[in-house]
């Protein structure tokens, strides 16, 4: 690529003059004090698929009809309902009326609506009744409940007086991996407190349940004193079915509302009925706080560019990122995985996650999520080695993959450059230390550099040295290294950048397939390959992938008549994981764009096939899902990670409208069945919200696009940007870094003078614009700017709260 067409899309963005952008952001911050409800509405298609309403402590899960079904795979049929961690409250809840003549249940929604802080569902008019009906509920910050309100309003000229029941359907039962920590499921109980709401509990455990109405119950069971009866319950389990009835009187043409809030504990009644009285007694004022912190959130990091869909998609994201925090008193408070299957805490995802979080300014629950993983991995395994996965009971199920240890390495140092924390640094290095240690001593068995063990595939047999393993094995050495000079280690920084420089070397060389133009899926004996091959062909002969099977023969073929009696590189499943060197920019130019245009064959419509050989004909359309199997399986899935991996290298190696290109791809996806939201498996199955979408968005639009890279324990951000050709307009604000906040915009006047601007808080704090030396083009800029060459790099500096650019041609 030419230098100037470089420098053409980094800067040539069709904007307004300057004067008029420092209006405009004016403009933008007076939007941000107006009170703007965001919402999205859902698909008539999808209202039989999954919502998530997300509180941090309890969070409800059914579909966007309002129903609340059997769901979920990982405990069978209870991923869904009313949770709180680490146990269930209810299985779900219903209403229905009573006109006199008439019991209409209210089952299905025509409507769904989804907020950042909770979302709706609009039953439209109700036959015969007059009336319409809207269900609206949120989960409180920092609460152990949920609120929940019916809005009833009578459409008629005459009053209305009619019944109501309420329909509870508990399941007070341990989360996954319970029996571990001993957590019995016992047969639910119910009785009537002293305010008169119905109240659940465990048999065996101190497992408690409260729901509490804004309308007095009637008397059900006067034989019991009870006002609320109880029956079977229809879903699976041990809990049981409770109905309460009410009366509501609606004057004409006025509404209102029936509200309840569901609170509950796993430690003690007591805890259950103090939330639930004080969620009660403060719910508006709570909701108004959860509203004004998502507004807040989504003002950092604030883009605004060309393309409305991506610009949409990356504020919900954010949204989504707090979706899935989960905090657990007495176990932790971290972002867990993904809902409805995986609300517990893994190392991997948050791996990927956190470094986009720290992009849009959620630093507090980076901080947490990596205490969190840092001291269970010590417990669990004391030498520095990651855990992947666990429950939120403390359990943790798989004590780590292979690269979830350098991968975390990675994690810190690049937290570490945006807080500028040493302490932060001083804490965790010893984790770096030791888990590097334990790669290299107890995991590189043959002393070649390269640790064996699995990586991000799960594929049985894939065990040996994988790609994705030895990549982020090598970036995790040079960003050890780097650590170490920081915290003054300078023979260690030597010794783990001499590693990280062999290793890079022999990643090139010997994982590389100059017939296939990729890097390897893994380096093994050819007794591990032809085993393998076995299982692939099997598997594409399933999926219907004849040039699939054939390319597996053939290799099959070639490795039977070309035998080695030592391990080798092999491609045999085209995973997305032979992008990692790109992602990671370890890979030789030359290899990468090879490397990068055969990655390319394994895409469709909305990103990257997990698994190459799985690929199909879809690329022609960008309609149709993915239809998973009756039992969960990635078998043929294209997946937000794997497309995101391959944004970061095609920005690595500087190609931002291929990056571009894949963002879009993937962005079809956002909203698709769950408004605002974007799934796991591209574009509808799988997680319906998913922690590691923010990787995919902050790292390529933040820290590439914008080119945002901040060194904050030098008190210097770099910024070296590299635009989208095809966006004429941009702007980032509001990006946190440390204690600074930077705001970057790029413009272009009337006579087409081209011009970018940096703001910052902290006038102590070093700007450093970078930007490629063209011969056609001249810069000017303000006082007080430093200018200087290197290389084929012009620098622009300043230690003010302001460097402006402008570019002439010459």
């Amino acid at each position: 690529m030419k230098k100037s067409s470089v420098l053409l899309m980094a800067c040539g963005l069709s904007l307004i003059a300057l004067n008029s952008c420092k209006d405009a952001s004016e403009d933008i911050k007076n939007d941000n004090t107006a009170t703007k409800e965001v919402f999205l509405e859902g698909k008539e298609e999808y209202l039989d698929s999954p919502f998530v309403t997300a509180g941090d402590r309890v969070y409800m899960v059914g579909h966007q009809d309002g129903s609340f079904p059997e769901l979920g795979w990982h405990i069978t049929g209870e991923m869904g309902g009313v949770w709180n961690h680490p146990i269930k409250l209810l299985d779900g809840f219903g209403l229905s009326i009573e006109t006199g003549r008439d019991i209409i249940m209210l089952q299905k929604a025509d409507k769904f609506t989804n907020y950042p802080w909770g979302n709706s569902h609009d039953y439209g008019s109700i036959a015969n009744t007059d009336l319409q009906v809207n269900r609206t509920q949120f989960a409180p910050d920092g609460k152990q409940g949920i609120v929940v309100w019916y809005t009833f309003t009578n459409t008629s000229a005459e009053d209305k007086s009619f019944g109501l029941n309420l329909h509870l359907y508990s399941d007070l039962m341990p989360t996954w991996l319970g029996e571990r920590t001993d957590m019995k499921d016992g047969q639910d109980q119910a009785s009537m407190n002293k305010d008169g709401h119905i109240y659940f509990s465990d048999s065996e455990m101190e497992y408690h349940c409260i729901v509490s109405t804004n309308l007095t119950a009637e008397m059900r069971d006067a034989e019991n004193n009870n006002n609320f009866t109880t029956m079977e319950s229809p879903y699976n389990g041990n809990g049981l079915a409770a109905t309460q009835s009410f009366r509501m009187n609606i004057p004409a043409g006025e509404s209102r509302d029936f509200q309840f809030v569901i609170s509950g504990s796993y430690e003690s009644r007591a805890i259950s009925y103090s939330e639930n009285k004080d969620i009660r007694d403060n719910w508006p004022a709570l909701l108004e706080a959860k509203k004004a912190r998502m507004a807040a959130l989504a003002n950092q990091s604030k883009l605004t560019i060309p393309d409305k869909k991506i610009e949409e998609a990356f504020e919900w994201l954010k949204y989504n990122s707090d979706w899935v925090i989960r905090d657990v008193p007495h176990v932790g408070r971290g972002i867990t995985a993904g809902i409805p299957d995986y609300p517990w805490w893994f190392g991997v995802d948050s791996e990927y996650a956190l470094k986009g979080y720290m992009t849009i300014g959620q630093t507090e629950i980076v901080e947490s999520t990596i205490a969190l993983l840092d001291s269970v991995s010590e417990a669990v395994n004391g030498n520095g080695r990651i855990i992947h996965e666990m429950s939120t009971n403390g359990a943790v199920f798989n004590p780590g993959n292979i690269n979830e240890t350098p991968q975390f390495a990675s994690l810190i140092w690049e937290v570490f450059k945006w807080n500028g924390d040493k302490a932060f640094l001083e804490r965790y290095f010893p984790t770096v230390e030791k888990g590097l240690a334990w790669l290299m001593d107890s995991q590189d068995v043959d002393g070649n550099l390269f640790p064996d063990g699995f990586g991000m595939m799960e594929i049985h047999g894939m065990d040996s040295e994988m790609i994705d393993v030895a990549a982020y094995t090598q970036r995790a050495f040079a960003d050890a290294a780097a650590m170490a000079e920081v915290l003054g280690k300078a023979e260690l920084a030597q010794q783990y950048q001499a590693t990280a420089d062999q290793m890079a070397v022999k990643i090139n060389e010997e994982f590389w397939s100059e017939e296939f133009n990729s890097f390897a899926d893994f380096i093994g004996t050819d007794q591990q390959a032809l085993h393998l091959i076995e299982d692939a062909i099997v598997r594409a002969d399933t999926l219907d992938k004849p040039w699939a099977v054939e390319e597996l023969k053939a290799t099959r073929a070639q490795i039977k008549a070309n035998p080695s009696a030592t391990p080798r590189p092999f491609v045999l499943h085209h995973n997305w994981v032979v992008n990692t060197p790109m992602e990671m920019k370890i890979a030789d130019p030359e290899k990468a764009m090879k490397a990068l245009d055969t990655g390319a064959n394994y895409a469709n419509p909305f990103g990257m096939f997990v698994t190459g050989i799985d690929r199909d004909e879809s690329a022609g359309s960008d309609d149709g899902s993915f239809k998973g199997p009756e039992i969960f399986s990635y078998t043929g899935a294209v997946m937000t990670l794997p497309t995101a991996v391959q944004i970061v290298g095609e920005n690595n190696y500087g190609r931002p409208d291929k990056a571009l290109n894949y963002l879009q791809k993937m962005t079809r996806s956002f909203s698709y069945a769950l408004p605002g939201s974007m799934y796991e498996v591209s574009p509808d199955y799988g997680m319906i919200v998913q922690a590691w979408n923010i990787y995919g968005y902050g790292v390529p639009l933040v820290q590439q696009f914008f080119g945002i890279q901040p060194m904050a324990h030098k008190k210097t951000v770099y910024i070296r940007p590299q635009m989208p050709s095809e966006w004429n307009i941009a702007s980032l604000e509001n990006v946190k870094v440390a204690d600074n906040i930077i705001s970057i915009y790029f413009d272009e006047t009337e006579n087409g003078q081209k011009q970018i601007r940096v703001n910052q808080t902290a006038d102590d704090w070093e700007i450093v614009l970078e930007l490629p030396m063209v011969q056609e083009l001249t810069y000017s800029f303000n006082e007080g700017v430093a200018n200087e060459a290197e290389g084929d790099i012009e620098a622009f500096s300043t230690r003010g709260k302001n460097l402006e650019l402008n570019i002439n041609k010459r």
